[in-house]
């Protein structure tokens, strides 16, 4: 409606409607000798006449008329734009006088009647055309309806004059202010788009004065040649010939509009696209796009996403293909070879500096893993020279389709529905002196804006995972290592029939889990995300009163255990009925003896023959992508452990991203041996194989090297997800036979910093390469990994993507960002400051704790970032290395211990709170860090462990190794000298 308001002919189109019949119908009376298609046209003239001496006298009295006609010449297709609604505006006024007696000669209809229903017909198609103008151009400009809308013109005028059939004329009519409105709404809109804010409240006025002009035009013309005497069949000859001439002007003027329109449209059958920052592309000048390269068909996508006619610079091997250079030639692509660039580059100089757009992959190939290569610097030469701005653009949704370098089961698993959704995201302009890593870390953080839309979009882990194991049917989903193992329709039957007890027993919205890595556990876990509830696996590892806590904050009523799995904590002096005195504790053995077999049976039968929608409806509760799906909770070194709240939307987006990132193949098996109250056990090796349909082999003791590496070598996994601290582990024990882990082809070192002789190790031993990744709890946890390097045999071209030493780029949707910890002000490349993250993975907050998420949640340019405590920095293609921590934590088996509840602690259990002492924590060759402590006195190191021991003090927190000195370095201010006591340590 808003849209039907701003169009004016629309309005003077409505105005006809009610006065032209009753005008006319007057000079029938008083004039009865006055030829109808005359009486006609004075009747449209004393209706557009007032309108157009308004806006004659408002523009002489009201309008700056320099400023005004500067407005119209700022942009060469504004003069146009303007003619061509006003054109458009007289043909069909033409029509309107020419209509009553040619439907009179054709199918007896008598005016002003048919002037009526003309103008009925013609107004609802304007509106009909109108809304759906609007909605293809609901996120970019669709020019291609131009010359569409000036065919469909042309056709509706010719067409009209050969019906007789009443009916048929109706159709027509509509049809032709369908056309009318397809042709008006995006010259409207190019006029707002060539303007800015300030130019158009003086462009309007002479804009609607010009299609007054132009209308009263074609009627004054129309009623000068009636009343000399030309006959109705001239007359609509001439019409005829002007809707002929407009529309072939139009298909000449936009000919790559048209073409775009059709590329478009059987794109469009296939690719629903949503554009992002359509706002930063100027409307005028030199601009030269930048973004990455992810398939072959990224040119059409970034093109229909693009108001403006573009240039495209693509590798001269694609462009000389047969089937593809007259096509391309159309759209003005400009041809690039690595031997003969320089011509290339001064061709895009020249466009620029005529003021067109050209569009450039700097990375120079299509992407062979789905996140970003280097970005050459070839472009910096092409526009150094010129005025052109730089617009940073990120294309997503490609990664995983056919016309992508991703793996086959890769593409079996996104084809999600018959339409793939893509986002294409368009930055602020960037001057041109932009370099190649600013300008990468743009696209980065465009990215981020890309999957957050993206993420939207995403099923929630428990239907991506129903939808997965239907498509999988028989074949593994999961196993331990001493078991057999599960298809996908029994592992199915078990979440479904599960899920219906956990219902019924559960009526809360947090289910506390506390199970082992195994099939169950993963079993257990999807069966409360298919009901809509939050997940809560506690860490049984952790201290009594921070299980406690735990249970306490996310104010657990029960929870779901086993009774085997109680008896092992017990044999290492956990008791879980003790700590958990007041809450219930419901076995999944128990559990399973209450279904009847008959109900597996059916289950079993209805997860084969039933589609993934029905089992949906029939067993799943209500999901919200925004709700939160887990809380993981921190061991509690630092008093109360800390809570953070995943969302489905969380979770799902992290699963995708590290799936994209490892290009998953169809004979991947993931060895899963992290416990799921770890996030990296959660997402990593239990939900994210889960939802993609990769098999998981489970094993609950990540120590137990020896099982692990028979369960690899048995089922021939092919990824593994582990700390340092256990890969080391499996590196030093001589039982593990480096055949049994042959068939591993990703090994991904995480959750704390990978030693580097622990690299060396895997390397002499096994012959694999560690691939190191980051990331944190409040990230879903994965940020960032290293993957193999990929090799272009086409090219000879190698994309780098592991870079030793560094963490690796950011997984795709996420940024990282190097800030000045006080200021906050991004640093320059290679500057060591505080690390941010962002992407659609971070964290939801800190349950019932807004103070903690509020200090740890900055939002800067637009987008939530994580401050991660840790320092780092970034190199000029975005690998990020980590240097130190800026809080005082030790990472203990990807733990964060508090050094400071490590003092407090020591003191509470020796009863001295005034004793000098100092925990830090420095580098450790088995565990990756170790914390230890300066004691001022004399203390025996091990009865000091001993009594930590005894009084109830975590393991995790008590110091490797305690050393008394007769007094504790201190600052000149008299706090103590941390940096000194680590020297110390360093030293011992």
């Amino acid at each position: 409606m808003q849209m039907l308001t701003r169009i004016y002919g629309f309005g003077v189109f409505v105005a006809a409607l009610v006065l032209v019949p009753i005008i006319q119908w007057s000079i029938n009376q008083w004039l009865p000798a006055t030829p109808p298609i005359v009486s006609a046209g004075l009747a449209l003239l004393a209706v557009v006449l007032p309108f157009g001496l308004f806006h004659l006298l408002y523009y002489r009295k009201h309008v700056n008329q320099k400023a005004a006609w500067q407005a119209i010449y700022s942009h060469p297709d504004l003069v146009l734009t303007i003619a061509g609604k006003g054109v458009l505006w007289g043909l069909l006024l033409s029509l309107l006088m020419l209509y009553p007696s040619l439907s009179e000669t054709l199918t007896g209809i008598q005016q002003p009647l048919a002037i009526f229903l003309m103008l009925c017909f013609v107004l609802l198609g304007l509106a009909i055309g109108m809304s759906v103008a609007q909605r293809m151009s609901s996120y970019h400009i669709e020019t291609g309806l131009i010359p569409i809308g000036a065919i469909g013109v042309m056709s509706g005028i010719l067409l009209l004059s050969w019906v007789s059939s009443a009916p048929l004329q109706i159709i027509l009519l509509i049809g032709l202010g369908i056309a009318a409105g397809l042709f008006v709404v995006p010259l409207h809109a190019l006029m707002r788009y060539h303007t800015t804010p300030e130019q158009i409240e003086h462009a309007l006025p002479i804009d609607r004065l010009i299609q007054s002009s132009i209308m009263l035009l074609f009627i004054s013309l129309l009623v000068l040649l009636a009343a000399s005497g030309l006959g109705q069949t001239a007359l609509i000859t001439l019409l005829k010939v002007a809707a002929i001439a407009g529309a072939i002007y139009t298909i000449w003027h936009l000919p790559q509009s048209l073409l775009r329109f059709v590329v478009s449209r059987l794109f469009r059958a296939r690719y629903r696209l949503h554009v992002i920052g359509f706002e930063n592309l100027p409307a005028r000048g030199g601009v030269l796009l930048l973004g990455n390269h992810i398939s072959f068909i990224d040119w059409a996508l970034v093109q229909m996403a693009s108001p403006r006619q573009l240039h495209f610079v693509i590798e001269k091997g694609y462009y000389e293909r047969w089937y593809t250079k007259r096509v391309l030639d159309w759209f003005g692509v400009i041809p690039i070879s690595s031997g003969a660039s320089a011509d290339s580059l001064e061709k895009v100089t020249e466009y620029l500096n005529k003021g067109e757009v050209v569009c450039l992959f700097p990375e120079g190939s299509i992407s062979r893993t789905g996140q970003m290569s280097d970005f050459k610097r070839g472009y910096e030469r092409a526009v150094r020279d010129t005025s052109a701005v730089i617009v940073p653009f990120y294309l997503h949704g490609l990664w995983g389709s056919r016309f992508s370098r991703s793996s086959g089961f890769l593409r079996e698993n996104r084809q999600s529905g018959f339409k793939r959704n893509i986002v294409v995201s368009f930055g602020k302009a960037l001057p041109p002196t932009t370099t190649a890593p600013d300008l990468k870390q743009k696209v980065f953080d465009l990215s981020v804006a890309s999957w957050e839309a993206y993420s939207f979009m995403l099923d929630p882990i428990p239907v991506s995972w129903l939808k997965s194991a239907k498509r999988m049917s028989f074949r593994m989903t999961a196993a331990d290592v001493i078991g057999e193992p599960m298809s996908h329709h029994r592992f199915m039957t078990a979440v479904l029939r599960f899920g219906v007890l956990i219902k019924r027993l559960s009526p809360e919205q947090n289910i506390g889990l506390l199970l082992p890595t195994s099939a169950g556990g993963a079993i257990a876990n999807m069966a409360v995300l298919s009901l809509g509830k939050t997940i809560v696996n506690l860490n049984y590892t952790a201290s009594s009163e921070a299980l406690q806590s735990a249970a306490q904050q996310a104010n657990l009523k029960r929870i779901y255990t086993s009774k085997r799995f109680l008896a092992k904590l017990k044999e290492r002096s956990i008791n879980i009925q003790e700590i958990y005195p007041d809450i219930p504790l419901t076995y999944l053995e128990d559990l399973k003896e209450t279904i009847p077999k008959y109900q597996l049976l059916l289950t079993l039968v209805m997860s084969m023959l039933l589609p993934a929608w029905l089992l949906q409806w029939l067993y799943f509760g209500s999901i919200n992508i925004n709700s939160t799906a887990a809380i993981l909770f921190s061991s509690g070194s630092e008093g109360a452990p800390k809570g953070v709240e995943l969302s489905h939307r969380n979770l799902a987006s992290n699963a995708r991203q590290v799936a994209d990132a490892l290009n998953t193949l169809d004979n991947d098996v993931i060895m899963c041996t992290l416990p799921t109250f770890h996030a990296f056990g959660l997402l990593a090796s239990t939900l994210m194989p889960l939802s993609e349909g990769i098999p998981i082999v489970c094993h609950p003791d990540p120590t137990d090297a020896v099982n692990i590496g028979k369960g690899v070598a048995r089922y021939e996994a092919t990824l593994l997800f582990g700390t340092s601290t256990f890969l080391r582990l499996y590196a030093k024990n001589s039982r593990v036979h480096p055949m049994m882990f042959q068939s591993l082809r990703y090994i991904v070192a995480g959750a704390e910093k990978l030693a580097p002789e622990v690299r060396r190790l895997f390397l002499d031993r096994f012959g694999k390469k560690l691939l190191e990744g980051y990331g944190a709890t409040e990230t879903s946890p994965v940020a960032s990994v290293n993957i193999p390097d990929q090799l272009d045999t086409r090219y000879w071209r190698v994309q780098v993507a592991n870079r030793e030493g560094t963490v690796g780029l950011p997984l795709p949707g996420t940024s990282f960002r190097i800030v000045d910890p006080d200021s906050l002000a991004t640093l320059p490349v290679g500057t060591d400051g505080l690390i941010l993250i962002s992407g659609p993975q971070v964290m939801q907050g800190y349950l019932h704790n807004p103070d903690k998420t509020a200090e740890t949640i900055v939002e800067l340019d637009g987008q939530r970032w994580y401050k991660t405590g840790d320092k780092g920095h970034l190199d000029e293609d975005g690998f990020l290395s980590i240097v130190d921590r800026y809080s005082r934590f030790a990472k203990l088996g990807g733990e964060m211990v508090s050094l400071a509840a490590v003092e407090t602690q020591i003191r509470q259990i020796l009863n001295e709170p005034e004793l000098e002492l100092v925990a830090v924590n420095i580098p450790d060759d088995k565990k990756g860090e170790k914390v230890v402590l300066l004691v001022a006195g004399t203390y025996d190191e091990a009865q000091v462990k001993k009594q930590l021991l005894e009084g109830g003090m975590n393991p995790l927190m008590i110091p490797a190794t305690i050393r008394s000195m007769s007094t504790i370095p201190k600052l000149g201010s008299g706090k103590t000298d941390y940096g000194n006591a680590r020297k110390v340590a360093l030293s011992l």
